[in-house]
């Protein structure tokens, strides 16, 4: 934490206060980790802190639920079971994605409750669980700019590389909508790193559409996300392979400490197929495989642990790790 060049924190979320030298400050998890080199060679001079902001956290509505830019990990991993959830827990499998993706973090108590859902998708890593959500279930993000004009984004095609996005200098991220429709869908989550907890190295999500369209959504193994859609007359497992070659050439899966190219590829088809194929069968039936942690999901996080809430599923017998 090597800030010695802030002169000043202002608190504002007026995109038109943002000037050269200025960082927007939510949790700061990941920027008082960067220092003031967070943005590159130039050093930081002021924050802009939206900690007084005041957006709600999240927002549930019969059109979907909308996330603040400041809503933290905490509070959206109590989003199931909650009040606001109560009567769309059924409606919405999708929910279940929820507590997994949370848990996809692995960090302490601090960051659990500092952490933003903004501030995961703005850093823009590969591994960024936030991403992997609100890019599986179509969330819309809705930027403001500093001329007073806004703009929405798909939040597929808001990370655009490793640590980079598509926000222009001063924009700031104001919320992420997940649609309804989305929500409505049944999902199948698998996630693998090459440690116990530790950073993801593979995570895929997938979603299959009331019109039987089969959403694969791949990140962590990839620089930036990719989403398949496969309609359900072609949702094989020779059409799965064919639509993975076609969408992710070998120099978008990522290379770092956390997983080597190859290596990624190969669990990312072992993953697509497993995933295929419990949205497959029929609805309730346990998955015949499960590679991976967090999925099935459960009520109670084995990290931060909610007490009002109970494991609702078991893992299959045939849980794997990588």
């Amino acid at each position: 934490m090597d800030m010695n060049t802030i002169e000043a924190v202002v608190r504002t979320e007026d995109p038109a206060e943002w000037r050269d030298g200025d960082a927007w400050l939510a949790g700061g998890t990941v920027l008082f980790s960067y220092g003031s080199l967070a943005f590159g060679k130039v050093p930081l001079r002021r924050l802009l802190d939206l900690g007084s902001a005041g957006w709600p956290a999240v927002t549930v509505t019969d059109a979907g639920i909308e996330l603040a830019a400041t809503c933290t990990v905490a509070e959206l991993y109590a989003l199931p079971g909650s009040a606001a959830a109560a009567d769309r827990d059924t409606a919405w499998p999708a929910l279940d994605l929820v507590r997994p993706c949370c848990d996809s973090f692995v960090a302490s108590f601090k960051v659990w409750n500092m952490s933003t859902v903004g501030g995961n998708l703005c850093t823009s890593l590969p591994a960024g669980p936030m991403t992997s959500l609100c890019a599986a279930l179509d969330g819309v993000a809705t930027v403001l700019g500093a001329d007073g004009t806004s703009r929405t984004v798909p939040v597929a095609e808001f990370v655009t590389g490793d640590g980079r996005n598509c926000l222009a200098p001063g924009e700031l991220l104001r919320k992420v909508h997940l649609p309804a429709s989305a929500l409505a869908a049944r999902v199948a989550f698998r996630r693998l790193s090459l440690s116990n907890l530790g950073r993801s190295g593979v995570l895929l999500i997938g979603r299959l559409d009331a019109d039987g369209t089969l959403v694969l959504t791949v990140t962590a193994a990839t620089k930036r996300p990719v989403q398949l859609r496969l309609p359900a007359a072609a949702a094989s497992a020779a059409a799965l392979i064919e639509a993975l070659d076609d969408a992710i050439p070998a120099e978008l899966y990522h290379d770092d400490i956390h997983g080597l190219p190859a290596w990624r590829k190969d669990m990312t088809y072992r993953l697509a197929e497993e995933i295929r194929a419990e949205l497959a069968s029929a609805a309730g039936v346990p998955p015949a495989r499960v590679s991976g942690d967090f999925w099935p999901p459960q009520r109670q996080s084995p990290q931060h642990g909610s007490p009002q809430h109970t494991v609702t599923s078991q893992a299959s017998p045939q849980q794997e790790g990588a």
